[in-house]
């Protein structure tokens, strides 16, 4: 993830992809599964990604330590780096989809432009290649905290989202590993996740 100022103290973040085409609300994916409308995504995983401070936040976590802060009941959010590679185990419980960005940002709407001229990676899960959804910008609402490493700043703002996104349906018990991969002009990123999903 990459951080910078923009305009009052909001910040532009890239997480660590494959282009392919956003999904409406209500519209179903190609497994059929249901999955949240772009803006809904991105303004859910913003305000997630923001209401932790940095020793606990899971953009910066080096290990998966963070991966259960603040989860929602509905949907589990994975988080990239601040650019750096990291491995991360992670437990996810059963029956829930999963949502993470492969690379995005916000900021003013010219800058998801540029940024997603140079977008590029991948996503593999379990050994197969996981086709992102491309969102190229549009108004969200975002909710942090003061202190976190994310947006730099605390408190309820509007903000353009854009990025490389997946979802995913509920993965069956077990062991999966996940890797992201990804690069938009001189900034890269990459994690390689266990997850285990509970059985129960």
């Amino acid at each position: 993830m990459k951080i910078r100022t923009v305009g009052a103290g909001l910040t532009a973040v890239m997480l660590a992809a494959l282009v392919g085409c956003g999904t409406r609300a209500g519209e179903a994916g190609e497994d059929g599964e249901d999955r949240l409308s772009s803006g809904t995504l991105q303004s859910r995983w913003w305000t997630w990604a923001s209401t932790e401070p940095e020793l606990t936040n899971p953009v910066a976590d080096q290990n998966g330590s963070a991966c259960e802060r603040n989860q929602p009941p509905d949907v589990w959010f994975l988080a990239g780096t601040f650019g750096t590679h990291t491995e991360r185990t992670c437990g996810v419980p059963a029956g829930v989809p999963i949502a993470f960005p492969l690379l995005n940002r916000i900021g003013e709407p010219a800058d998801c432009a540029g940024f997603m001229r140079t977008a590029e990676g991948a996503a593999v899960l379990d050994g197969k290649n996981v086709a992102p959804d491309t969102q190229r910008g549009e108004p969200i609402e975002v909710e942090s905290v003061a202190g976190n490493p994310v947006t730099g700043t605390g408190g309820r703002f509007t903000t353009t989202a854009c990025g490389l996104w997946v979802q995913l349906p509920p993965l069956e018990p077990g062991k999966h590993t996940l890797t992201i991969r990804g690069r938009s002009g001189d900034f890269t990123v990459g994690v390689d996740y266990t997850l285990m999903v509970d059985a129960t």
